[in-house]
C-alpha cells in the first residue's frame, strides 16, 4: 500500500503542476474556456463571465500549488480533501460537456494537448481513482523535507506563480502552442494537401414501403430501394485531415479578400477582437508605429470582430490612417492573447508577435 500511495502520489503530483503551468502559461486563453463552459448554452452561469480571467487565475494557481503540497507532502488532509473536491467537479463538467457535446475541447492542458470530452474524462476518472487511494490513505503521505520549510515553499510557490501570471498577461504567453504561433506561415497552414485522408461518412436511408419503415445504408450513394423516401441520417465514421488553421478570414463588404492581404511581401497587422473593451493605451503606442510601417512600405492594416461605428471611434481618437476588417472574433482571441496585439507578417509567415505593451520591441 506505501507503493502504491507513493506511486499515485507522483502521478497526482506532477499532473496537477503540469496541468497547472500549463494553463498559466495562458490564463487569457483559459478565461475564453470558461467563458464556454458558463454560457447559457453550458451551465448558465453567465453571471460569472465578466469574472473568467480572475476564476482562471484562482482556479490554476491552486491547481498547480496543491500538486507541490501533495509532493512534499504538506497538510495532507486539506492536500487530499481540495484533489478530491477538484477531480469530482472536473469530472463531473468533462462528462456533461462529452454527453450533451457542449464543449468540443475540455481545456485541460490548454492548446498544449487538446483533449476530446470524452477523452478529458477519461482521464478523470482514472485520475479520481488515484486520488481515492491517497484520500483513504492519507496517513501514509509523509513529509519529504523539515516541515518547517514547507510553509516558505509554498509561500514562495504562490509568489511565483503570481508573477509569471502578470508577466504573461502583461507580454503574451512564454510557450506558444498555437497555430499562429511565430515562424508558421497561415496560408500553408489553411491548406489541405491532395494525398491526406478525406473524411468517411456513413449514410442511412429511410425508406416506407408498404408501411413498414425500412433502413438502407451506403457511402452516400443513393440505394436503389422500392418506397416512399423519408429521410437520411449522415454519421462520421471517420475522420479525415483538418488544417490546424480553419476559420481565418478577412471579410470587407461580405467579400473574401483574406488571400489578398496575406500575399503581402511585408504586413504589419493590429488585431483587436473587441474595440469597445480594447485597452486604449495600446493604440497610442500603435499610432506612431504604424506611421513608420507605412514609411517603409508596409502595408498596415486592422482586424476586429468589432463593429463599423466601433472602428470609426477608434480610427478618429487616435488619428489612425489603416483600415479595419471584419474576422471571426474567436479567431483573433486565438491568433494574439492582448488586445490590440501587434503582428508583422513576410508573405503570410508570422515574423513578430507582440503585446501591445511591447511595442517598442517590434522592428520594422
Amino acid at each position: 500500500m506505501k507503493l502504491l500511495v507513493g506511486i499515485s502520489r507522483i502521478l497526482v503530483g506532477v499532473l496537477f503542476i503540469f496541468s497547472g503551468f500549463i494553463k498559466l502559461n495562458d490564463p487569457l486563453g483559459f478565461s475564453y474556456k470558461l467563458q464556454e463552459y458558463f454560457s447559457p448554452e453550458v451551465l448558465g452561469l453567465d453571471v460569472l463571465i465578466p469574472f473568467s480571467l480572475v476564476i482562471a487565475i484562482v482556479l490554476v494557481v491552486f491547481e498547480l500549488v496543491v500538486g507541490i503540497m501533495l509532493l512534499i507532502g504538506y497538510l495532507p488532509k486539506f492536500t487530499v480533501w481540495s484533489l478530491l473536491l477538484m477531480i469530482v467537479f472536473f469530472t463531473f463538467l468533462t462528462f456533461y460537456s462529452a454527453y450533451f457535446n457542449k464543449v468540443t475541447d475540455c481545456g485541460c492542458f490548454g492548446d498544449a494537448i487538446p483533449l476530446t470530452p470524452w477523452q478529458s474524462f477519461i482521464k478523470d476518472v482514472i485520475l479520481l481513482i488515484f486520488i481515492l487511494i491517497l484520500f483513504f490513505n492519507r496517513k501514509l503521505i509523509t513529509p519529504v523535507f523539515n516541515p518547517i520549510s514547507h510553509r516558505w515553499i509554498i509561500f514562495l510557490s504562490f509568489m511565483l506563480c503570481f508573477w509569471f501570471c502578470y508577466h504573461v498577461l502583461m507580454h503574451l504567453p512564454v510557450f506558444d502552442f498555437r497555430a499562429y504561433k511565430i515562424g508558421n506561415n497561415i496560408e500553408e497552414l489553411m491548406q489541405v494537401p491532395e494525398d491526406d485522408q478525406k473524411a468517411v461518412y456513413e449514410y442511412e436511408w429511410t425508406f416506407n414501403q408498404n408501411g413498414e419503415e425500412v433502413k438502407v445504408t451506403t457511402d452516400g450513394t443513393y440505394p436503389n430501394q422500392e418506397g416512399e423516401f423519408v429521410g437520411v441520417e449522415t454519421t462520421m465514421i471517420e475522420e479525415g485531415y483538418v488544417p490546424p488553421i480553419q476559420d481565418f478570414q478577412i471579410e470587407v463588404d461580405g467579400e473574401n479578400i483574406t488571400d489578398e492581404i496575406l500575399n503581402a511581401e511585408k504586413l504589419f497587422m493590429v488585431v483587436a477582437y473587441d474595440l469597445p473593451h480594447t485597452e486604449q493605451e495600446g493604440f497610442k503606442a500603435i499610432q506612431e508605429l504604424a506611421r513608420q510601417a507605412k514609411e517603409k512600405g508596409y502595408d498596415v492594416v486592422g482586424l476586429t470582430a468589432s463593429n463599423d461605428k466601433d472602428q470609426q471611434k477608434i480610427l478618429e481618437k487616435f488619428n489612425l490612417d489603416f483600415k479595419f476588417y471584419l474576422v471571426d472574433k474567436k479567431t483573433l482571441q486565438t491568433i494574439v492573447r492582448s488586445n490590440p496585439g501587434l503582428l508583422v507578417l513576410k508573405n503570410a509567415t508570422i515574423t513578430q508577435k507582440k503585446h501591445w505593451f511591447d511595442a517598442s520591441d517590434i522592428k520594422l
